[in-house]
């Protein structure tokens, strides 16, 4: 079972939608001043998902901060917007990270925004280069999927927001309303150790959608079948000599990277 306790907190309307307005504030104001910034987490997955994004609230899926994808090359305009926006960043942070990862909080509104650039490297390293440009408001839906089943040890918040995404949207070859499975796919074959993690935690996800009472029987079942889907394409693409070398080692090697947080 997913650790259940992380992000798993009651939260009422109010607090919900200040942080919904907030990440909107700052894309719109990123939009306007030309500098790239792209939701991931929770509220992405909210704003990509308007017919079953009240399942967070139900299943008791709270909001904890905001989480941003952009580009190293743009570093220093987002620090400049964001400090027009009223954040303070820790600066340690961009340093220790080596530029990858910058933090900012709010002093007035208490809100914690993390900006990740040019990939989230958590488990495994989910690349974005030259992907954010395809969407206005957050990653592409391909790398939304890849942010949650990349974690080894799974979060109950995950599976919640995964569910989601797989009942909201079809798989598809192409970005924009259908999660890109050629881009999954892909991934996942130049990488045994990224295959390993997302067909392991597709299968918990198909494994666990049956246990939630908030889901109707006609949305286990869709679960279910995107999860096939999903892993069928995944185990279709090609995959290189390297690849089936580090597979017949299998889990007898650790296959991915302990995560630290930075705080």
């Amino acid at each position: 079972m997913p650790e259940q306790t992380v992000g798993m907190v009651p939260q009422d309307r109010a607090a919900r939608q200040r942080f919904e307005s907030e990440v909107k504030r700052i894309v719109e104001a990123g939009n306007a001043a030309g500098v790239t910034l792209r939701l991931l987490g929770a509220l992405a997955f909210f704003s990509r998902c308007p017919k079953f994004g009240h399942l967070q609230e139900r299943m008791g899926r709270a909001y904890t901060d905001i989480d941003l994808a952009g580009y190293s090359r743009e570093a220093s305009g987002v620090r400049a917007l964001m400090a027009g926006l009223g954040y303070v960043e820790e600066r340690e942070v961009f340093v220790v990270t080596e530029g990858g990862r910058a933090i900012f909080h709010n002093p007035a509104t208490k809100i914690h925004v993390d900006v990740f650039y040019e990939k989230l490297d958590f488990c495994h390293v989910i690349p974005w280069s030259g992907r954010l440009e395809n969407e206005t408001l957050t990653l592409p839906l391909a790398e939304l999927l890849l942010e949650k089943m990349q974690i080894v040890q799974i979060n109950e918040k995950d599976v919640i927001d995964t569910i989601m995404l797989l009942l909201e949207h079809s798989l598809g070859e192409a970005d924009q309303e259908s999660v890109n499975m050629k881009r999954v796919a892909k991934l996942c074959a130049d990488d045994w150790g990224l295959y390993r993690t997302v067909t392991m935690n597709l299968d918990k996800v198909r494994q666990l959608a049956p246990n939630y009472p908030q889901l109707k029987n006609e949305e286990k079942a869709r679960v279910h079948d995107q999860v096939a889907e999903a892993l069928a394409r995944i185990e279709a693409e090609p995959k290189s000599m390297a690849w089936r070398l580090r597979a017949r080692v299998g889990d007898r090697v650790k296959w991915y990277k302990d995560v630290e947080e930075v705080h």
